[in-house]
């Protein structure tokens, strides 16, 4: 049964290794907001527009309290050689097996090229303070995706200061 998690669910909790062998848990993370993304493969055309794309807008991210965190299933020597060529600084995390990206609904039947093949779905994650999903992308457009964070977390920034 495919798991569909919506903005106001609790994410799932995980505990990853990234490229350096360091764990990152989500209760690493508790109080502060994380852009979680599933992408299919380091060093691809669309991942790694995708992961230029938040490189390119980390720093205004950060300055939003923001903490980005990419998770394939590769492994932690592919990410390392990925984050180099490409002057990556967030953490790529290994999915072994996939476990995370089946329990964020990431991992799944895709199509493409009019071939349908399980496999890893572009998805991203933004997760609240709180642990709760701010917002959901489903299917993730790989080109100006860091700009679509940071668009997502200033609308609801603006919805939380009306509030208050």
């Amino acid at each position: 049964m495919a798991v569909t998690l919506e903005a106001g669910d609790a994410a799932p909790p995980f505990l990853l290794p990234d490229q350096d062998g360091k764990m990152h848990g989500l209760s690493d993370y508790a109080g502060r907001i994380v852009a979680l993304y599933f992408y299919p493969k380091d060093m691809t055309p669309g991942c790694t527009t995708q992961a230029c794309s938040l490189r390119d807008a980390e720093a205004e991210l950060e300055a939003m309290g923001i903490a980005v965190l990419g998770v394939s299933t590769d492994s932690a020597e592919s990410h390392r050689r990925f984050r180099t060529a490409h002057a990556l600084r967030f953490p790529l995390l290994v999915d072994q097996g996939a476990k995370v990206a089946e329990r964020y609904g990431a991992w799944g039947e895709k199509t493409l090229y009019g071939r349908t093949s399980v496999g890893m779905i572009r998805s991203t994650f933004l997760i609240g303070p709180d642990g709760r999903l701010l917002k959901v992308w489903k299917r993730a457009r790989a080109a100006a995706h860091g700009e679509a964070v940071l668009a997502a977390m200033r609308d609801i920034n603006k919805k939380t200061a009306k509030k208050t």
